[in-house]
């Protein structure tokens, strides 16, 4: 498993929240994903078949950027 902690820097409300963790949640692999407001970072904890860059792009298909 890698754990991995993503700025997100657009993440201001409940919704940035339900959005994200709504769409990484059921991803295969991914085991935890948990949205912080006030830091506006994403946690993770994923493993195959899951992979940053498809963690990545459903995180900017939800509408927001991940800060590299």
């Amino acid at each position: 498993m890698t754990n991995l902690t993503l700025s997100v820097p657009d993440i201001s409300c409940g919704h940035c929240k339900s959005s994200i963790e709504g769409a990484l949640s059921p991803m295969d692999g991914v085991s935890k994903a948990e949205v912080a407001i006030d830091a506006a970072t994403v946690e993770l904890e994923f493993g195959d078949p899951a992979t940053l860059e498809a963690i990545v792009a459903a995180i900017e298909d939800q509408g927001y950027e991940v800060a590299s």
